[in-house]
């Protein structure tokens, strides 16, 4: 073999290296793609059930401003934590990629909740109230859109897992940290009782 043989054999070794190491990393990028579009995909479920909570909450409100004239407060910091969450979800409904996004609407999501939770307790004391049709009717829409809340949740935290776990073991952890795919965070309720579906019965 003469020289230019050598090295046109060596150059031929050489590029079919890197074209082995481009399609490596090119599948493991796109694979990595494909799980962050999936959780993200993921968040837009919980979007569309919180959004249909949000819708509610003002009608279940106008509702028990009848009968509730003097619990005006309660129902003032219902309609305010409602609002708060409403804007924290939009924030991260447009980047489910951000941490302080999510942080700020789970404790968004725990106030509300709390604050749910009182009015659906002062509720108990207006026996008109419990047996008014509309309130019946709210009660269940709530009942169903939580228990949508915390399938859709579910979906999006195993999504979350598993494009954390992609990117996280070797050696995608190498494609990971070259391109930049941060972390996702899981939707969470830090606090055991906050957990809970607020209680909407009457």
């Amino acid at each position: 073999m003469n020289t230019t043989t050598i090295t046109m054999c060596i150059l031929g070794g050489l590029l079919l290296i890197f074209l082995v190491l481009a399609g490596w990393v090119v599948s493991i990028y796109n694979g990595l793609v494909t799980l962050r579009n999936r959780y993200k995909n993921a968040y837009s479920q919980i979007d569309v059930q919180l959004k249909r909570r949000y819708d509610l909450i003002p009608n279940l409100v106008e509702t028990c401003k009848g009968y509730m004239k003097h619990e005006r407060e309660t129902l003032e910091a219902v309609i305010s934590a409602r609002n708060i969450a409403a804007n924290a979800n939009a924030r991260v409904a447009a980047d489910p990629s951000d941490p302080t996004a999510m942080k700020q609407l789970m404790q968004a999501e725990s106030g509300l909740g709390g604050v749910l939770g009182r009015l659906f307790a002062v509720a108990e004391a207006y026996p008109d109230l419990k047996a008014n049709q509309n309130m019946l009717a709210l009660q269940e829409e709530l009942t169903s859109t939580e228990n949508k809340v915390a399938y859709a949740r579910q979906a999006y935290n195993d999504s979350v897992m598993t494009y954390n776990n992609g990117r996280e073991v070797f050696p995608s952890n190498i494609i990971a940290g070259m391109f930049n795919f941060s972390q996702a965070t899981p939707f969470e309720i830090e606090n055991v009782a906050e957990k809970e579906v607020p209680k909407v019965a009457f």
